[in-house]
């Protein structure tokens, strides 16, 4: 985390006491947070680029999903900490769009127990950089492409165009419907120490699995879609099949032998043998 919410020394700040079973402000054993407040709240993330501008980017939304939780303060919505805690969520702001949730559970609740907004606002400013790095990478950089190569596959296997739609969407939605409701539990539970579920192990290990995932899946689709695509029929016979299994397996072997065979040597063995292949053929 920052290094506001250090010591001087180095180490983790102590939380301050509290008396009685009430927990220190942006802890994890804080208020619940309720079902209607978390549906209201989520449909909003849905929306968050809805007012999306080159001045504050997603600054607005952010206000606008955390407005729900702020009517709990005192005073209700015509009080002035509800209109004060607003215009502090209402300002510049950019992260991830899916992971943003994060930044909307962890805000919303320290604005309900009423933290320093000093400490709110440094809080805010830091979360930005780290929300959005993890964020581009998982999804942009992994399950979006992932997503894609399925409704490649789809389509090489002989899939309608509605299916290879379908599928595409179901598919990806399922995956960032997914990351927005855990991502805005996640920030309420843990508060100001929202850095614990910024290691979670999909965000910090999920974009490289997922890629070789990838990898496996662009071997088998591609070969199929362009068997498909240059008129080739029933796709599933044993020569596309064929080449789709043996492509990631190629690469994977590819990868065994760096370092000890050299790429035109392994090329020129494929062509002779695809060469083979047609004169026997």
């Amino acid at each position: 985390m920052p290094e506001e919410f250090l010591r001087p020394d180095g180490h983790q700040e102590a939380p301050r006491a509290e008396t009685g079973s009430v927990s220190a402000p942006g802890m994890a054993s804080g208020p619940q947070l309720s079902a209607g407040l978390r549906l209201s709240m989520y449909l909003r993330c849905l929306a968050i680029q809805g007012s999306w501008n080159y001045e504050i980017l997603v600054g607005n939304g952010v206000g606008f999903c955390v407005e729900p939780a702020l009517r709990q303060l005192p005073g209700g919505i015509d009080g002035p900490r509800y209109r004060e805690a607003l215009a502090r969520q209402s300002v510049y702001f950019n992260a991830h769009p899916y992971l943003a949730a994060l930044a909307i559970g962890a805000l919303a609740r320290a604005e309900v127990e009423q933290v320093a907004p000093q400490r709110i606002e440094r809080f805010r400013t830091a979360l930005c950089g780290p929300l959005g790095s993890v964020g581009d990478r998982l999804v942009w950089a992994a399950w979006l492409p992932a997503c894609s190569l399925v409704a490649l596959l789809l389509f090489g296997v002989g899939g309608s165009a509605l299916a290879v739609v379908l599928g595409f969407l179901a598919l990806y939605n399922v995956g960032h419907l997914g990351l927005r409701d855990w991502a805005l539990r996640a920030g309420w539970r843990h508060g100001l120490r929202v850095a614990t579920a910024l290691g979670h192990p999909v965000l910090q290990h999920g974009p490289r699995y997922i890629g070789r995932v990838s990898a496996v899946l662009g071997g088998l689709a591609l070969p199929l879609a362009v068997h498909r695509a240059i008129g080739g029929q029933a796709p599933l016979t044993p020569i596309p099949v064929g080449v789709a299994v043996v492509t990631p397996l190629l690469a994977v072997l590819l990868v065994r032998l760096q370092g000890r065979a050299e790429g035109w040597r392994v090329v020129l063995f494929l062509l002779a043998a695809f060469v083979l292949y047609s004169v026997v053929r």
